[in-house]
């Protein structure tokens, strides 16, 4: 790994881009993060790097994600990986460099939140190139990293795959107001595609369950959102050391739930 200050930024890449699974601890267990370059992503980095796991972290622009960059020269245990989740040959590409690496929590929380200037406009303002990509970003993209790291993730010890879903996509639990379609549509179709999958991975050993990380504030890595101010929402780190101790206490009894980041209780569809 890293052993020398890095004199620039392209250096750091070319390094970070070189890492091969075999750099990785094989006595440490290993985590998968999509989204890692900010908000519940990032916080997972860094709360796992602190555990000692391996962590591959994973983001669409490693070039510019300065802060992940940055946790890699004190942890030498992160891999950091370029990802667009809707690029599915990236996917099976990653799978396959990874396929003797075991994955001991695939943690899928990559997604798209809906803009202030949009979450709250009414049918007739409904943009459907935003519709079509969220469904792809937040459902679809989900079910093929699932698919993709199957074996790697049954080849492990823990044998968790971890998908951040939300409130906003349960029938009862989201405002019954006509608010943020997009979003709260494609999140419905996650927690359907995963619970349909839940009937396949306790064959193979695996537990899967859908986690609800709260209201976290991340208006500081989002333009749109700076300054707006929204009632009982939760630090980042907050919701990441909860939902790390759910994650944690995870038996095979949980596979296929819905849980609350507080306390692992079980959400309504």
């Amino acid at each position: 790994m890293l052993k020398a200050p890095v004199k620039s930024l392209s250096l750091l890449l070319l390094i970070i881009s070189s890492t091969a699974w075999a750099d990785l601890d094989p006595a440490s267990p290993t985590v998968f993060i999509t989204g890692a370059n900010r908000g519940i992503g990032l916080e997972f980095v860094k709360q796992y790097a602190a555990l000692g796991w391996n962590v591959i972290a994973t983001t669409r622009k490693p070039e510019k994600a300065e802060q992940l960059q940055a946790l890699v020269t004190t942890h030498e245990k992160i891999v950091i990986e370029q990802l667009d989740v809707t690029d599915f040959a990236r996917i099976d590409e990653l799978a396959a460099k990874y396929t003797e690496q075991t994955i001991d929590v695939l943690l899928s929380n990559a997604g798209i939140t809906p803009k202030y200037k949009s979450a709250f406009r009414r049918v007739s303002g409904v943009n459907w190139d935003i519709a079509r990509n969220s469904m792809a970003v937040n459902a679809i993209a989900p079910l093929k990293l699932a698919q993709a790291f199957m074996a790697a993730v049954a080849a492990s010890e823990q044998k968790k795959m971890i998908i951040i879903s939300s409130k906003g996509g349960s029938f009862g639990l989201s405002p019954k107001m006509p608010i943020m379609y997009s979003y709260r549509a494609s999140k419905a179709a996650l927690n359907m595609y995963m619970y349909t999958l839940s009937f396949e991975t306790p064959k193979k050993g695996i537990t899967l369950i859908l986690l609800s990380p709260g209201q976290v504030d991340t208006m500081e890595d989002s333009d749109q959102f700076k300054g707006i101010k929204i009632p009982n929402m939760i630090e980042t780190n907050e919701s990441v050391e909860k939902m790390l101790k759910v994650i944690d206490g995870l038996t095979p009894e949980d596979n296929g739930k819905f849980l609350t980041y507080e306390d692992g209780s079980v959400l309504p569809w």
